[in-house]
């Protein structure tokens, strides 16, 4: 028996069933991670006020990454929002993996959050 749902669909279901837990606020934002084929990006957001603090992916051209899609990119940016996020006053944050698995390039980007000095 096949299934017409793909696992886009299931992701952005598990995403809608996490998001109903998971709330940032002004003193624990949402760092939220998305992840492509290509890149992965990362955003710090305060649910209440509907804004975002910081971001940053290995898309951008800051990010000095040759490829967005590896563990390595993750890392990077990792660090980069980390940085980012403290420039903005954020020392805490509630993480958001987004439906994806904690593995791999997510707990990549998570790790070396941490290392970069927020709370989780």
């Amino acid at each position: 028996m096949k299934s017409n749902v793909n696992r886009d669909e299931v992701r952005r279901r598990i995403h809608t069933r996490i998001r109903k837990r998971v709330k940032g606020s002004a003193e624990r934002p949402r760092l939220a991670v998305f992840r492509s084929i290509n890149h992965i990006y990362a955003q710090v957001i305060d649910d209440r006020s509907g804004r975002t603090l910081a971001s940053a992916s290995s898309a951008e051209k800051s990010a000095t990454v040759t490829t967005g899609g590896n563990v390595d990119a993750a890392k990077t940016v990792g660090k980069l929002v980390a940085e980012r996020a403290k420039a903005a006053g954020v020392n805490a944050v509630v993480f958001d993996r987004g439906g994806f698995l904690y593995h791999g390039r997510v707990k990549a980007l998570a790790d070396a959050a941490r290392e970069g000095g927020l709370e989780f």
